[in-house]
């Protein structure tokens, strides 16, 4: 779990693997501060990203537009954590990333681990707007998936409204009642695809942090000056899992500035800063394996590289 420490710690020399060949995409890396053990933590998550981040391991993972069921089976059996799906800048194919989920179900790997947790997680990202919609979040949550990343989040009333759609309206007995959830009842596939009955999944599938045992994951993306002026405000909405510039695009338009700006790179220490203090995982798109490092000293909890291959790091102790 996450501790109310605002100190970054120094990165550890660990050398990141290279991902398999013909992999393509982006990398992402997520840093969280280590909490103390606790009961928590023995508990088995069936998110892959969320269980490690809770014991503060490196976690790596890409970014994909191809849906296809043979990259679907190569995904599966890569070295990451999870893969990022890209339905903003790619067709909003529903049935499509149901045939992806689909296709990264390994038995051998259920086999061999002797539980439920697949090696590698499903997240998507949506056109704007779209992902403010309530049917959106739920389609891809019903598909089966492990998490939502939100595009243009400028106010903290669109990150409440964000992570209320991905919530079921809580139990009278729930010690995490609010924010109250809107998600409708019947999961769809997920069940199929997590492996588990409907309350066994109701149970699992609530966001984390604000649910120590939840496995969803709530990312919101920062990308204008509306959103930098109420960062604070964004960040400390109950359950955001994570801020997210991107690779900066949107971002640097807004400011109205080039990409190597000396604005730009305020805006993301700004970011870096509110993650910090209100200790959330935090993104950034870095370039080389150079500003990955670079971006991990800074104290960066998520790192997404752009490029044929990459890496994708989310881990603990290297702020």
């Amino acid at each position: 779990m996450l501790t109310d420490s605002r100190k970054a710690r120094h990165p550890r020399g660990t050398r990141m693997p290279a991902l398999a060949g013909g992999l393509a995409a982006a990398v992402a890396l997520f840093v969280l501060w280590p909490g103390a053990p606790s009961a928590q933590q023995q508990r088995l998550h069936l998110n892959p990203v969320i269980a490690k981040l809770i014991e503060g391991k490196t976690i790596y993972g890409l970014n994909t537009g191809d849906l296809s069921l043979a990259y679907a089976k190569e995904v599966a059996r890569a070295p990451v954590d999870f893969v990022y799906a890209d339905l903003e800048h790619n067709p909003l194919d529903f049935p499509a990333l149901q045939i992806f989920l689909m296709g990264m179900t390994d038995k051998a790997a259920v086999i061999r681990k002797g539980n439920l947790q697949p090696n590698v997680a499903l997240f998507a990202r949506f056109p704007p707007e779209a992902d403010q919609s309530q049917w959106v979040v739920k389609q891809a949550l019903d598909i089966g998936l492990h998490g939502v990343i939100f595009n243009g989040v400028d106010t903290a009333e669109q990150a409440l409204f964000a992570v209320r759609t991905m919530r079921y309206p809580q139990m009278k007995d729930s010690k995490y009642r609010e924010p109250s959830g809107m998600r409708g009842a019947a999961a769809g596939n997920a069940t199929w695809m997590w492996g588990l009955n409907g309350d066994e999944y109701e149970r699992h599938a609530d966001v984390w942090p604000l649910n120590p045992d939840g496995d969803l994951l709530a990312t919101m993306m920062v990308e204008s000056v509306e959103a930098l002026k109420n960062l604070d405000k964004i960040a400390a909405v109950p359950g955001v899992g994570a801020l997210f510039p991107g690779a900066g695009n949107d971002l640097s338009h807004s400011l109205g500035v080039r990409q190597d700006a000396p604005e730009l790179e305020a805006a993301f220490q700004q970011i870096l800063r509110a993650c910090k203090t209100h200790t959330v995982a935090c993104a950034i798109t870095a370039s080389s394996a150079e500003d990955v490092a670079k971006r991990v000293r800074e104290g960066w909890m998520m790192n997404l590289i752009i490029g044929s291959s990459g890496y994708l790091v989310i881990g603990g102790r290297r702020c």
